[in-house]
C-alpha cells in the first residue's frame, strides 16, 4: 500500500531550511578509472581536480557535473587511509550526502542540538576564488551529511580544486538535469528510527512509504 502525505512544510516548523543537494561524494578504489566511467557512460563533464599536483598528499578527487547534478570521486593515495579501509568494508559507495545551506554553522549547531553526532564542526575553507564553509553530521552506516555554504563564490568547486577546463572528448551528455532522490539503506529493524531521525533533526516531512 502507498500512502502520499501532504508535500508542504509549514514555514513555522522549518527550523533547518535545505536549498538541494549540493554534491554526491563516492569513496572509490580508483578515482581516475571512476571518473571515465561516468564521463563515457553518463556523459558527466570534468569540472575540477584535487590531488598532489593542488596540495592534497592523501588523496584524489575528480569532481563531475551535468545540469546541476554533482558528483565527487576521491579515492585514498595510502593503503591505511580512512578511504581506503572503507573501501575494502563496502566496495566503490556513497560516503557523503552534501546539502546546500544558507548557514552552514546554523545548519549544524541546529542538527547537533536535536541529536545528530557532529564529525566536522563548521570550516571556513578559502582562496582566491571567495570562500566555502562546511560542517558535517552522521547519519545511517558510514555516511554522512556535509552542509555546504557557498554564498557567491566563483571557484570551479571550493579550495584546494583546480578546474578542469576545455572540450571532454569522452563525455556525450545524456540529459541529466539534476538528482532527484536518493535512496538510504539502512540496518534491519533500524528505518522507523531513522525516520524520525530526519522528521526531529533535519525537518523532513514524510513524503510517500511503501508497505
Amino acid at each position: 500500500m502507498t500512502e502520499v502525505a501532504e508535500r508542504t512544510i509549514p514555514a513555522e516548523r522549518d527550523f533547518l531550511p535545505l536549498e538541494g543537494t549540493d554534491y554526491v561524494e563516492l569513496w572509490v578504489g580508483n578515482a581516475r578509472q571512476a571518473a571515465y566511467y561516468y564521463r563515457a557512460a553518463f556523459g558527466m563533464k570534468l569540472a575540477a581536480y584535487s590531488g598532489p599536483e593542488t596540495g592534497s598528499r592523501e588523496t584524489v578527487s575528480y569532481v563531475l557535473e551535468q545540469g546541476k547534478a554533482r558528483f565527487v570521486l576521491t579515492t585514498a593515495l595510502r593503503p591505511e587511509h580512512a578511504i581506503a579501509e572503507h573501501v575494502r568494508r563496502h566496495g566503490d559507495g556513497v560516503r557523503d550526502i552534501a546539502l546546500a545551506v544558507a548557514g552552514a554553522e546554523a545548519a549544524y549547531r541546529e542538527a547537533t542540538a536535536r541529536g545528530a553526532r557532529g564529525v566536522s564542526p563548521p570550516a571556513l575553507l578559502e582562496d582566491c576564488n571567495g570562500c566555502v564553509k562546511k560542517a558535517a553530521i552522521a547519519v545511517y552506516g558510514d555516511t554522512i551529511h556535509s552542509f555546504v555554504e557557498r554564498k557567491g563564490y566563483r571557484g570551479a568547486f571550493m579550495p584546494g580544486f583546480e578546474a578542469l577546463e576545455g572540450p571532454d572528448p569522452v563525455s556525450r551528455p545524456v540529459g541529466l538535469t539534476h538528482i532527484d532522490h536518493i535512496v538510504g539503506n539502512v540496518g534491519w529493524g533500524e528505518m522507523n528510527a531513522w525516520v524520525r531521525f530526519y522528521q526531529d533533526v533535519l525537518g523532513f516531512r514524510m513524503y510517500q512509504h511503501f508497505d
